[in-house]
Formats: C-alpha cells, sequence, structure tokens
C-alpha cells in the first residue's frame, strides 16, 4: 500500500520560506492527482495547491503567486515551495492522493509556523 510522508515544516519568521516535500513508497501515478492541504487550529482543512498526472497545477486563490506545486517524477516526490510566508499561513499541511477507485491516501502532516 502506498504511503505518504510530509517533511520540511518548522519556524520561520514572516517574509521566509519553506520548501515541503511529499515522499511517496510507491508510484505517485497511482494517483490522477497529488494536493497539498493545510488546516489551523479552528479551522477547516483547506486545499491549497494540486498537481495532475499531465502536470497541470492549481492553486486557492489566496495562494497564487506565492506558492507552488511541483514534483520530481523519479524521486516519486511533491513539493511546495513557499515563499513570502505570512502567519496567517501558520497550519499542519498535508500532502493528498487523490485515486478513483482506490481510495484517497492522506500524510500525517507537517507543522509550520511563521512567526510575525
Amino acid at each position: 500500500q502506498v504511503q505518504l510522508v510530509e517533511s520540511g515544516g518548522g519556524l520561520v519568521q514572516a517574509g521566509e520560506s519553506l520548501r515541503l516535500s511529499c515522499a511517496a513508497s510507491g508510484n505517485i501515478f497511482s494517483f490522477y492527482a497529488m494536493d497539498w492541504y493545510r488546516q489551523a487550529p479552528g479551522k477547516q482543512r483547506e486545499l491549497v495547491a494540486r498537481i495532475t498526472k499531465s502536470g497541470a497545477t492549481n492553486y486557492a486563490d489566496s495562494m497564487k503567486g506565492r506558492f507552488t506545486i511541483s514534483r520530481d517524477n523519479a524521486k516519486n516526490t511533491v513539493y511546495l515551495q513557499m515563499n513570502d510566508l505570512k502567519p496567517e499561513d501558520t497550519a499542519v499541511y498535508y500532502c493528498k492522493g487523490n485515486r478513483l477507485l482506490s481510495g484517497d491516501v492522506w500524510g500525517q502532516g507537517t507543522q509550520v509556523t511563521v512567526s510575525s
């Protein structure tokens, strides 16, 4: 069974950058799309970015221009580059693999904390 493991979170100051990684134990092309979600305390989990098998990307409006999703197919890894971080970006960030028939797969999450 494929597993997803996030890494790269941490504590940064506003305006700084982080790159999150989502490493899959199996082929990421078993998913029709890979997503990054985030959830702040007391808030709903929200979609941050998506990349499809074809490489098409989508972003939540608030992240456009600051966040970039990408992948390394040979490494079975999806990345989220986060620039110009703001305190409101503080959340647990989750990687998600979407499968049409076999069920979606979630990673364990990685904490991102942005101080002002």
